[in-house]
């Protein structure tokens, strides 16, 4: 008897790695070739996220230079600024019969708002003329971005000859369009794509130079690029240790080509990441805003424009909208995301996020606090309003606590705070925590709320402010009887710690992670109850990475490649640090700063959006951060992250309403890093921060003539 052989298995899809490959980005376009420089799949391996993006929407998913027929051998991929790729190869089948190799070819890449244009540069330094052929292969799946993210692939879409226009060639389907454009070059078409050939003749010492083009647009787009802001002109950091110079330049270009705009609004906003955020985020974009106040406060007071515009004004289950909820993604049509359970459907307008609403009303506060003119903040008061009293509605149904109940008939995200994959809340013994689910920091985030939304209304000259001061006490005292966790046993176990959460029992999800730390500069906790949380934080089981760690190395569910499980997340730190040094707790600014400027400098200062959780020291170490391969870079709240960490480190803490800067630097080695610091602005003019060895401070810009310094001398 012979039994029927297994059913082979289907195989399993797998979102696409990043991890080594080039971005170039221009709002809304972004272009990701491989590490040799091509946009095509590897042998055994799918193409992934390489391609040239409008948007949501893969408009070239191949692009393949030969010269002579054959592929030419790969010696630099590398990005060219933040909007630019330098590719270059060599021809090994032509010129000198050598061992060095004598027929190169440069391809330069510039992507903009418009498209891509590829300039090709084929050098001889043979002794013989070459003749020969240089090709250009393309190809279009049109694929959306959730696709590609969740594994699938596409079949290519043949194109048309002749676009019109000039164009030599075109892709349309679905209001999305790619013109491609290629002078002087013999155009021909298949069911798989396009190629472009330009016949070559080089004398000796001669160069070839030939271009083409694609311009991509999407009639359905919901976002668009963004002029720049001139940061990178506007900021120096010099002397000393440059490693905080280097990141936070490197950080401002790509901080520049996540710039962005709604269809129907000027108003700019950093969307989330790039490749697969390339979009508005509530959380993501109101929290890269607060953290590049130093800068300014255009971006904070436009940011809070575009989620305004768009706060909840109806009960909506399909949607999670809710009056005055902020939304958590915007995009040109309903998506996929694949998490832990399955496949969670997200609609294209979706509020499904527990802290953007009360971030909202942080960032409105502290932007006034940095200067943003009260007449700015006052068409925004009942936008305020709401945001506050959809805090206050959440709490009230959640128990006394802002909780969120996630995915429902699978739609929406099973965890909505900013740990928001599958099994991002967990037991130290790695068991789920089950929901509705009151998240540690959200709390925090809530209470601060309350408290700057008082100060707000109490300047706006509304009533309210008493009620909301009232409202974040009680908050408070229910806090700290339900959040803290008191572990039996001696000094091996976790010690006093908060919990990461609460269940649906109520019951504190006991595992050590890196919520609580953002909950320091918060308000909610005693300055003894900060004391715990900070010392807590700097323990090597969260604290010996480059960073901290999302979750503690001793908890069951600990991995260091774990999205939201022991990985290290550059604005999670970061967030840290800035509570840490409001709080006064100068040690935790010298541990994750210092974890953090090593890895900016592994990475070649393009921090991405996570890296792994590795030990620094110690068994299992590892020399350089482990990255997270499938990561996003840049990522708005990773490259901010710098700019946060040059305020913290300098003290900075503006109160223009009350007419008063402090500059008080930490008191950790970092401080020699950044003695001269030109370019930040408080209350929209220019300051300028000098801090000398000896730790006195000088200060000096335009906006002192109206506040009382308070800086070491």
């Amino acid at each position: 008897m012979h039994s029927s052989p297994a059913p082979h298995p289907s195989p399993r899809l797998l979102q696409p790695w990043l991890h080594d490959l080039v971005a170039a980005l221009a709002p809304p376009v972004q272009l990701w070739c491989g590490p040799e420089g091509r946009v095509e799949g590897r042998v055994g391996a799918p193409l992934g996220a390489q391609g040239l993006w409008c948007g949501d929407v893969r408009v070239l998913s191949r692009l393949v230079a030969t010269v002579g027929g054959e592929a030419t051998a790969p010696v630099l991929a590398a990005p060219d600024g933040a909007d630019g790729q330098l590719v270059v190869s060599v021809a090994r089948q032509l010129g000198d019969d050598a061992p060095d190799p004598t027929v190169r070819l440069e391809q330069r890449r510039r992507v903009s708002a418009q498209g891509l244009v590829e300039e090709l540069v084929l050098v001889s330094a043979a002794h013989a003329p070459v003749v020969t052929e240089v090709a250009v292969h393309l190809a279009a799946d049109l694929l959306a971005m959730d696709a590609v993210k969740s594994g699938r692939t596409g079949d290519p879409v043949a194109p048309s000859v002749d676009g019109g226009d000039g164009a030599s060639a075109l892709w349309e389907r679905d209001g999305v369009r790619a013109a491609v454009s290629a002078p002087g070059a013999a155009v021909v078409a298949s069911q798989d794509g396009l190629v472009l050939t330009w016949r070559v003749e080089l004398a000796p010492g001669q160069r070839w130079t030939g271009s083409w083009s694609v311009e991509a647009s999407d009639a359905s787009a919901v976002v668009s690029g963004a002029p720049p802001a001139g940061w990178v002109e506007q900021v120096a950091v010099t002397g000393g240790d440059q490693r905080l110079a280097r990141w936070v330049e490197r950080s401002l270009a790509d901080l520049e080509a996540l710039r962005m705009r709604p269809a129907d609004s000027d108003d700019v906003f950093l969307a989330a990441g790039a490749p697969w955020y390339f979009t508005l985020f509530g959380r993501d974009s109101l929290w890269a805003a607060r953290l590049l106040l130093p800068l300014g406060t255009d971006l904070a007071a436009s940011t809070l424009r575009v989620l305004a515009a768009r706060q909840g004004v109806r009960d909506d289950p399909a949607t999670g909208e809710e009056p005055g909820k902020v939304l958590h993604e915007l995009r040109r049509a309903a998506s996929t995301a694949e998490q832990a359970g399955g496949t969670a459907f997200l609609p294209p307008v979706y509020y499904g996020t527990v802290d953007a609403t009360p971030l909202w009303v942080c960032l409105l506060h502290d932007a006034w606090r940095w200067g943003l003119p009260l007449d700015d903040v006052a068409p925004l008061a009942d936008h305020l309003e709401a945001a506050l009293e959809w805090c206050a509605r959440a709490a009230e149904r959640g128990g006394g606590f802002l909780r969120y109940a996630g995915a429902g008939e699978g739609t929406g995200l099973s965890n909505q705070g900013w740990k928001d994959s599958g099994d991002a809340v967990q037991w130290s013994d790695g068991r789920l925590a089950q929901g509705p689910i009151a998240l540690c920091e959200v709390q925090g985030y809530a209470h601060e709320a309350a408290l700057g939304g008082a100060a707000l209304l109490d300047a706006l000259g509304r009533p309210g402010g008493d009620r909301w001061r009232a409202w974040a006490a009680d908050l408070a005292a229910r806090f700290r009887e339900h959040f803290w966790v008191h572990p039996a046993g001696g000094a091996a176990g976790p010690g006093p710690h908060v919990a990461i959460a609460l269940d649906a029992a109520g019951d504190a999800v006991d595992s050590v992670t890196s919520n609580p730390g953002h909950l320091l500069g918060t308000g909610i906790l005693s300055p003894a109850e900060s004391a715990l949380v900070a010392a807590r934080l700097v323990q090597p089981d969260l604290a010996e990475g480059r960073g901290l760690r999302t979750m503690s190395s001793l908890a069951a569910g600990f991995s260091p490649l774990s999205y939201h499980g022991g990985s290290v997340w550059t604005h999670d730190t970061v967030i840290v640090v800035a509570g840490a040094a409001r709080d006064g707790h100068d040690d935790v600014v010298a541990v994750l700063g210092e974890g953090l400027l090593q890895a900016a400098e592994a990475f070649g200062y393009r921090v991405p959006e996570l890296h792994g959780g590795e030990p620094r020291t110690g068994p299992g170490s590892v020399p350089v951060p482990v990255p997270y391969p499938a990561s996003c870079r840049p990522q708005a709240w990773s490259a901010a992250s710098s700019v946060a960490l040059l305020g913290a480190v300098l003290g900075l803490r503006p109160d223009v309403p009350g007419g008063r800067l402090s500059v008080h630097p930490t008191a950790v080695p970092l401080v020699p890093s950044v003695p001269s610091v030109r370019g930040l602005r408080v209350a929209g003019s220019p300051l300028d921060v000098v801090a000398g060895a000896d730790g006195a401070v000088e200060v000096s810009g335009p906006a002192l003539d109206a506040l009382a310094v308070d800086a070491p001398v």
